[in-house]
């Protein structure tokens, strides 16, 4: 029975010790997997959060659009 899914499984990685180490006391987490796992899932919330950037100036606007026109009509 697959309970999700992704696949879990073992995975050997040469991490930086140090790096870790300062990871795992800002995190304030007991593991190394976990501190792994929240670095992995910031990593990937602020590369997509950067997609949001590419939106910015995408949307033309009327110069004489006025979005309070319509609440004025009701």
């Amino acid at each position: 029975m697959l309970l999700c899914k992704f696949l879990h499984m073992p995975t050997n990685l040469a991490i930086d010790d140090n790096l870790l180490v300062k990871a795992l006391k800002v995190s304030g987490l007991k593991t190394k997997k976990d501190t792994v796992n929240q670095a992995l899932k910031e990593f990937v919330l602020k590369r997509e959060q950067k997609k949001i950037l590419d939106f910015f100036g995408v949307v033309d606007y009327y110069d004489d659009y006025d979005p309070k026109a319509d609440r004025r009509k009701s």
